[in-house]
Order: structure tokens, then sequence, then C-alpha cells
């Protein structure tokens, strides 16, 4: 297959395309940078730009995965800022959509992603793919996120909506940080340690993504998180373990309040959410319990 990415270059793009290559498949990563050569591996690039709706040369291509978006992890939320997350994602969805729209030669799929904030927060609920959606900042930006792709149906392709947890990766994401901070001895309960990490291991998201892609069983969302989510306070004392650091220091609500605004929710609040249609699909997980996972990641 020849499989077209937009944000390939990130933690999610990257894997997949080692994943995708290593199953002889070819990989096209847009680019909005003037780089134009190989890896050395089946792996080209081509120009785009979402600013400016362009998006030229798909018609050869069997599979579009768009994970392309502006990273949540910039400080502050301002208003500038949150109109450049939400502007970056469903710019890159209509810039698809278009381009799909003037060739004949269509993809089978379009993988879309998105993010489990969808659901919004909650200390009590469970969230499958039948919730409803959130209320909050995140939640706006998934519901137009996912929104942004959604004509690619009426042209005949088989969209999957890739909702995605906590992804644990070594170098990337949340986890480096919280390992910095149990190194560092400062690890413990975050705000009420209460909040559900919904977590997944990389390893096991690349092949949520290639399972969903090639079973043709799979359209609209899926949850993309391992099926034990656990309480922030389980995964901080599991990570402390995996590390042999001390968990110890109680870190209140109020100062990441303080610090990071409206940007604490990344690390304040959760969901519960549970992957019932992988489940469903009898998707074999590698890494279903966190110590396992963890203890992969940092082997």
């Amino acid at each position: 297959m020849k499989i077209g990415i937009t944000g390939g270059s990130g933690l999610i793009g990257s894997a997949l395309t080692d994943h995708a290559v290593e199953h002889s498949h070819e990989v096209v990563i847009f680019s909005r940078g003037v780089r134009t050569t190989g890896t050395g591996k089946a792996v080209t690039f081509r120009p785009w730009d979402p600013t400016k709706r362009k998006l030229d040369n798909i018609d050869d291509l069997d599979i579009i995965i768009n994970l392309a978006g502006s990273t949540l992890a910039a400080f502050p939320w301002n208003a500038k800022r949150k109109q450049v997350i939400r502007a970056s994602r469903v710019e890159s969805g209509l810039t698809i959509v278009e381009a799909l729209s003037k060739i004949s030669n269509k993809p089978k799929v379009l993988f879309q992603a998105s993010a489990i904030g969808y659901y919004g927060t909650s200390e009590e609920s469970e969230f499958t793919e039948s919730s409803p959606l959130g209320s909050d900042f995140l939640s706006g930006v998934c519901r137009d996120w996912e929104a942004s792709t959604e004509p690619v149906e009426a042209m005949g392709i088989r969209r999957v909506i890739g909702r995605i947890g906590l992804v644990l990766h070594p170098s990337a994401g949340f986890l480096p940080k919280l390992k910095m901070m149990t190194n560092l001895l400062l690890s413990g309960p975050m705000g009420t340690g209460r909040q559900w990490y919904s977590w997944i291991h990389i390893d096991d998201l690349v092949q949520a993504v290639f399972h969903t892609i090639e079973n043709e069983r799979y359209s609209g969302a899926i949850n993309l998180t391992a099926s034990n989510p656990v309480h922030m306070d389980e995964f901080g004392k599991t990570l402390a373990k995996v590390l042999r650091k001390p968990y110890w220091l109680p870190i209140p609500k109020f100062a990441f309040q303080l610090l990071l605004g409206e940007m604490s929710t990344l690390l304040l609040d959760g969901q519960k959410v549970i992957p019932s249609r992988l489940l469903e699909g009898g998707f074999d997980y590698r890494y279903g319990d966190l110590e396992l996972a963890l203890r992969d990641i940092y082997k």
C-alpha cells in the first residue's frame, strides 16, 4: 500500500512510518518544510500548506492518515493559542477534503486522528465510543477536528476516527515529563490523584491504527486506549516503582492551576475511556498491563 501521512514527523507519525516501512508499504509524508528527499527507506516527502488549502499529488495514495495539528503542550493557553490549536486541525481537515474532491482516483481509507478529550473530563463516568460530547475547550476542538473531514464519507471513502489516549513513549509526549519529576524525587499525587489516565503504549497504538485501517469492519469513532485506565495516583506509583524512586510528594491542584492556567487540565483532569470497539473486534494488546508497558519503555 501507499500511505500518505500529514503530521508525519511527530511522535505518532514517526512510529506509524517505521511500522509501515517494516511491512513493505510506501509512505509519503506531507510537510510544510522544504524537505524533498527520503530517509533511506521507502519514504518520500511532498509539500502541502493547509493555511493556503494547498495539497496536490495525492491521487496515487491508497490510505491517508491525518495527524496534523499544533501541539497542546505549548504554554499558555491564551485566546491566540487556542485559536492556533483549533485552526491547525480544522484547516488541515478541510484541505484534505478539498483536495480529495478534485481527484477521481480516491484513497480507500482516511484515518482521522482525534483525542479522548472529545468526552470531556470526569472522575466518575466511564466513556465508550457511544458516549456524548463533552462541554469544555478540548471537547469543542475534537468535535471540529473530527467534523472537518466528514465530507469524505459522501465520496465513498471509509473514514476511521481514532480518539487517542495518553501515549506512552520514552522521549515524547507526557511521560518524559513525569519521569523527570520522578527522578528529581518530586513525584506524588497531582491534585486529587483520582483523575483517570487512559493510556496506551506507542507500539499498541501503532498496531491498533493499522488494525482499524486494514479491517473494513471499522469506520467512525474508535477509542485508541489500553483496556485498563488507572487513576493518576496508581500511574505515578507504578512509574516510581519501575524507576526505583520514591513516590511521596503531593502536589496541590492550585499550584498547577496558578502555573499553567487552563492548560493544567492535561494533568489534573482525566476520563475513564474504554476501547469497546477494539475489544469487540478482538484486538490483541501486547502491553495491556501498565507496569509491563512502563518496564518495556524503560528497559
